[in-house]
Parts: structure tokens; sequence; C-alpha cells
């Protein structure tokens, strides 16, 4: 793609296997907050991170992204959200899965974008998301008697039920998958759809 990427992640292991993978790329994986990125990008593209900051971060999200990005660059920000405005997640979800979690709304994310981007194309994966999962959980199943020695029951039975609740809630329609196109104001409209 005739590109180089700076990637961003504070978790050692994911760092360490983020760097194997991309050995020989011209990648350069940072182990550092976001909050402290210094640099500017011609594309930003964060994906299932923002569900993390919190809703009292968003605004310093973008305004991290807006500091970072070109004139005329272009943010994707991916993320699942939730239809209604909240101001945290799931307990069982926020104990064992993703502590201090949270899926933003709509409404939230569009005020956290207020007066720094434009925002030119709002596409929802939710339907394939259901999919996604399920297909996680078969995999997992597969995969289990490589680790049964490794984890206990319970976390078999964590697991099984994070990646099913989630495919629910996604076919419910309760949660949402959105992939968000945004510009800085003054910037060219990008194709964000062929066609």
């Amino acid at each position: 793609y005739d590109c180089t990427v700076t990637a961003v992640n504070i978790s050692e292991e994911q760092i360490r296997f983020a760097r194997e993978s991309c050995e020989n790329l011209p990648v350069k994986i940072l182990c550092e907050d976001y909050r402290r990125i210094r640099g500017i990008f011609d594309k930003i593209v964060s994906i299932g991170m923002f569900e993390h900051v919190g809703q009292k971060n968003y605004r310093t999200f973008m305004n991290v992204a807006y500091r970072c990005l070109k004139e005329r660059g272009i943010f994707l920000l991916h993320t699942i959200g939730s239809n209604t405005s909240r101001v945290n997640c799931e307990s069982w979800i926020n104990r064992y899965i993703f502590p201090n979690g949270m899926l933003p709304s709509i409404a939230q994310i569009g005020r956290a974008v207020e007066d720094l981007f434009v925002i030119e194309d709002i596409h929802n994966l939710a339907p394939h998301y259901e999919k996604t999962l399920l297909a996680w959980n078969n995999r997992f199943q597969k995969a289990w008697p490589r680790f049964a020695d490794k984890f206990d029951r319970t976390f078999k039975r964590m697991w099984e039920y994070y990646l099913l609740c989630c495919a629910g809630a996604f076919r419910a329609r309760h949660i949402q998958a959105w992939q968000i196109v945004m510009t800085k104001p003054g910037a060219d409209q990008p194709r964000c759809r062929i066609g």
C-alpha cells in the first residue's frame, strides 16, 4: 500500500505480538498513552479503542486526533456503540471483560467531534458482527482442547457467555458497530464509498 504505519498501544503483550507480526514491514509500534502522541499523520485509524477511553475522555480523544491529523487528512473511527447514551457499561462485562469500558452513542460521538471534524460517512457493520461473534465462539470451541490445561472451566464459560451475549445484543440491535469517516473542516470530501 506504499505507506508507513505508526501504531500505539499500552499493552506490552499486544505490542510484542504486533511487532512479531509486522517484522520487516514499515510499521513502528509505540508503547504510549494516546494522549501523549506527537506528530502529524495523513490518516488516523482507531479500531476498538474509543470504547475504552470513557465518557469523560471522549472530547480529549477527539482533540488528540484533531491535533495529530494533517489539515487534509482522514480520520476513521471504528467503535462498537449503543443506541442510547449511558454512563457505564453492563456490569458483568465491566467486571470481567472490559473494566471501565463504555459503549458510546452516536449523540455522544457527535458532541465529542463538534467543531472539530466533519462527519463524512457512517457505516453500520452490526449485521456482520453477530456472525463474527458466532464465528469467534465456534473457533474458541474448536481451539479449547489446546488450552483446557491452562485455563479452568470458569474461564471457558466466561468467554462463551461474553461472545454469545454480545452476538445476541447485535442480533437484537441493542448495540452497533460503526465506522465513521471524518475530516477537518475545509478538507476535500474523501471517497468513502466506491460506486
